[in-house]
């Protein structure tokens, strides 16, 4: 027979019941993709840790909080890579850290600034190193490729819908690299300017999981609500950036913050390959970003490179050296069409050995949508009717 906490502990419960309240019920985290995603739950898991560990009051109990999660502990090394696929909002004994949570949870969250504001590049000025030389030249023929690409406009009452398949890491959290099963996603993004809390849908696993913001038990929809812009990309809002690619660089630092010890070119480059890997865009817009990564130090070419549907690519990747991993952006070797993204181990970890698959992604399609959760085919259908 189980007995009632009492004191602390029935307080501590009590708490933690009522930071429940305050997240969403439905796992809408899955709007960010795989890469940014996993990087935001690595940072929340270390909140935990640290949240755990000023609670307790000792390192001792912080550390055996970890060990029944089954996570290693913040440490004083290079903070960990990826967390395992949250199926239920975390439950985070703190306010602050739950307050985060309910943040990330749709991705939408405030950044929080703990690297500074330092200047685009390893040299600190926009477009004061570059990629590799094959990069660089690859990436010139990707954006006269997008710059001849016709894109029709996206009206504010529509929605973006991608489809793609792929996998991601499913082992535990810190631990060994375990690529889970191949499925497909079908996602669909809001094109409303205004500030909004409805931002689409997803459609995911078998069931569909609408893409909220979080908004707190007695407060102001309106207050939650965001608006079109860097964390909710609409197309009006990247028609309205610059074309120039060291103004349209210099924006995207401003505008991407590192955690601390991140490396900030990468946390950039990720950025970056966010916005055009699950977005439309004008041809300018899209032009305008390949020859800005360009400009991003460290930036290299992969001669061959292979995404989540098993097509071969040239790939446009970046490695994060704190990590031991490398992202590629894997783009159609004849028409230089954008294919898909992984990321594998570039050297031997205590996680995976060099070349092992950590995450990876295939669009498969693009379209228009006038509602969320209307597939393309659907759309055409309505039309000859």
């Amino acid at each position: 027979m189980n007995s009632t906490p009492v004191g602390p502990e029935r307080e501590r419960l009590e708490e933690l019941r009522e930071l429940e309240g305050l997240l969403p019920t439905a796992p809408a985290e899955q709007v960010l993709p795989p890469g940014r995603r996993s990087h935001h739950k690595d940072v929340l898991m270390q909140l935990i840790d640290s949240d755990s560990a000023d609670a307790d009051g000792t390192a001792d109990d912080a550390a055996a909080t970890a060990a029944g999660r089954g996570a290693a502990g913040g440490g004083g090394g290079p903070a960990p890579l990826r967390g395992r696929r949250f199926s239920r909002p975390v439950l985070v004994a703190g306010a602050v850290a739950a307050a985060l949570a309910a943040g990330l949870t749709v991705g939408l969250g405030p950044h929080q600034d703990g690297g500074g504001t330092a200047a685009p590049g390893a040299s600190g000025t926009a477009g004061g190193a570059h990629g590799s030389r094959g990069a660089v030249a690859t990436l010139g023929r990707i954006a006269a490729v997008a710059m001849r690409t016709d894109v029709t406009p996206v009206g504010d009452g529509q929605f973006v819908y991608v489809r793609s398949t792929g996998a991601e890491n499913d082992g535990v959290f810190d631990g060994r690299v375990k690529l889970g099963k191949m499925h497909e996603r079908q996602v669909w993004f809001s094109q409303r300017q205004g500030p909004v809390t409805d931002v689409g849908l997803i459609r995911e696993f078998g069931q569909d999981w609408p893409i909220e913001v979080g908004v707190p038990d007695g407060t102001d929809p309106a207050d939650s609500a965001v608006p079109a812009g860097v964390d909710r990309p609409t197309y009006a809002w990247l028609a309205s950036l610059p074309t120039d690619p060291d103004a349209l660089l210099e924006l995207i630092y401003a505008d991407t913050p590192a955690e601390k010890g991140e490396d900030r070119d990468q946390a950039v480059f990720d950025r970056i390959g966010d916005l055009v890997g699950e977005q439309i865009m004008p041809s300018a817009t899209a032009a305008a970003f390949y020859r800005a990564t360009a400009r991003i130090p460290g930036v290299t070419e992969v001669a061959d490179a292979v995404d989540a549907a098993g097509r071969h690519g040239i790939a446009i990747a970046r490695e994060d050296t704190r990590h031991g991993t490398r992202t590629e952006w894997i783009f159609d070797p004849g028409t230089l069409g954008y294919l898909g993204v992984r990321t594998v181990f570039s050297r031997d970890t205590e996680r995976a050995r060099a070349g092992t698959v950590y995450n990876t992604s295939a669009v498969l399609e693009r379209a228009v949508v006038d509602r969320r959760g209307q597939e393309p085919g659907e759309r055409r259908r309505a039309g000859r009717g």
